[in-house]
């Protein structure tokens, strides 16, 4: 039959959620420090067990094992302790049962608060211990309450803190909300375990796999690398470790069952299952799926590879955003760049041009250097022999002044005969007079004539007076052609 004391104890138990052993160690140490308050059980180094099932308290005192003891409290001489046990040795400690010690009130006061003090101590130590394993895995818990910065998860037997920066950007948490969750950290602290949550990191897909799948779970399918973008997409390369399993089946499953769960789970993020590969090209065109790859072509110094895709595959391959192709590269670790067929197409062509011209290019340049060369080979250098100066003609600068100072005689020209000058008759003197008059006449207006014209004149237009105006003027320059031709004659 269990006593009051050991029914009490295991009802602690069940609420503080630890094991009958850690609650009972609390209780004995809790024993010790009440009966140490006591001045005669302060001299003694005092022990206490209490029996699990019957639940009797029993006190002892350890005493060491000397030749001649120093304090009769704490020290026990070998004679002594041969009594007690035929086989003790020096340097032994013996425990002797002790029925002298009666805690009384201050003493059953400090046991009790010791034992609510040992028991959270024992229960943080519990605690971070079961959940210290777990560190990596994935939890259960329920939404407690949400702050600004945080959320409170309820795990059961503690509490657990997710961070805005590990909450998914998508999700709006409410009171009650059961969550699987990924526990990124377990740190020790003053006030107990910290247990750091997470629903962003890439591992949560991984463990939620391995729990949907059992081929994963089992090692036949291996999940080689996650790549994320918690709330939107993630992408999985699998592959599998058993020959005849195909490694993306198995992890969709019948309808896409198994997969549906984990999206379920993340909130309908899309989820891409990818074929792994060992070749760096395949693996990146895989990488890019659902989208087509024509081709690849990679740089394993730069770790770079050039995608190719069909023109209207480029927007599929790029994703909203860059999304797919920003994820690809996350997921096979290669900086990717993507072309369209027809752009690949044109840079090759230029590529093929420029390698053409520039080996071109040499050839033409090659061709007079050997024209030139045969040329200098038909001429022939004079021979001088080796060690021997060349001897140059030296031209004093004296001799060559009176060659540019003289000039050429020029033969002696004819004296020309000079003729007096005669003047014309007279006959011919007045005929050009009266021509020159005849002449002046012309240009002359006369008055009379001026008057009648005026008189008979009718207003005109401007248009009509700059035509007539034209005219005159052509006149004029005609005549005094005429006049200079008449002049010329007479100058003859």
């Amino acid at each position: 039959m269990k006593t009051d004391f050991i029914l009490a104890i295991t009802q602690l138990a069940a609420e503080r959620n630890l094991p009958k052993e850690v609650v009972f160690s609390a209780v004995e140490a809790a024993l010790v420090s009440a009966f140490k308050k006591d001045e005669h059980g302060a001299q003694h180094n005092i022990s206490v067990k209490i029996n699990p099932v019957s639940g009797d308290v029993r006190v002892f005192t350890l005493r060491t094992v000397v030749e001649i003891p120093a304090d009769i409290y704490r020290e026990i001489s070998l004679a002594d302790a041969h009594k007690m046990k035929k086989d003790a040795q020096l340097g032994d400690t013996l425990a002797i049962e002790s029925k002298e010690f009666q805690p009384g009130r201050i003493a059953a006061q400090t046991a009790k608060q010791v034992v609510l003090q040992r028991l959270r101590e024992a229960e943080r130590e519990f605690i971070f211990g079961e959940y210290a394993d777990k560190e990596g895995d994935i939890v259960s818990g329920v939404v407690q309450r949400v702050e600004p910065k945080q959320a409170i998860i309820d795990l059961g037997k503690t509490e657990g803190v997710l961070p805005f920066s590990e909450q998914m950007r998508t999700e709006r948490y409410r009171l009650g909300q059961r969550l699987r969750l990924y526990l990124l950290e377990v740190n020790k602290t003053n006030r107990g375990p910290r247990l750091i949550l997470s629903r962003s990191h890439p591992n949560l897909v991984r463990r939620l796999f391995e729990l949907e799948v059992p081929e994963i779970n089992s090692g036949i399918v291996e999940i080689k690398a996650v790549a994320r973008e918690a709330g939107f997409r993630s992408k999985v390369a699998v592959a599998a470790a058993q020959e005849g399993v195909d490694p993306v089946g198995s992890c969709v499953g019948m309808r896409g069952v198994r997969i549906q769960n984990i999206v379920n789970e993340l909130g309908s993020e899309r989820i891409d299952v990818i074929q792994w590969h060992a070749q760096s090209k395949i693996f990146v065109a895989n990488a890019l799926s659902p989208a087509q790859v024509v081709g690849v072509e990679i740089n394993e110094d730069e770790k770079s590879a050039v995608v190719v895709v069909p023109d209207n595959q480029l927007s599929l391959a790029i994703g909203k955003e860059g999304q797919n192709v920003r994820l690809a590269a996350k997921l096979t670790g290669w900086k990717i760049d993507i072309k369209s067929a027809s752009v690949a197409e044109v840079e090759r062509k230029t590529r093929v041009e420029k390698e053409a011209v520039a080996v071109e290019e040499p050839a033409k340049i090659e061709e007079p250097v050997a024209k030139a060369r045969k040329t200098a080979a038909k001429v022939k250098e004079p021979e001088v022999e080796v060690g021997e100066p060349v001897a140059k003609e030296e031209v004093a600068v004296g001799d060559l002044l009176p060659q540019v100072e003289e000039k050429p005689e020029l033969p002696e020209e004819a004296e020309e005969e000079v003729i007096p000058y005669e003047p014309p008759p007279e006959v011919e003197v007045l005929a050009a007079k009266a021509q020159i008059r005849f002449a002046e006449d012309i240009f002359t207006a006369r008055p009379d004539k001026v008057d009648l014209k005026k008189k008979d004149k009718k207003k005109k237009s401007g248009k009509e007076d700059k035509l007539e105006g034209g005219k005159a003027k052509k006149v004029r320059k005609h005549r005094a052609l005429e006049v200079e031709d008449i002049e010329e004659e007479l100058g003859e």
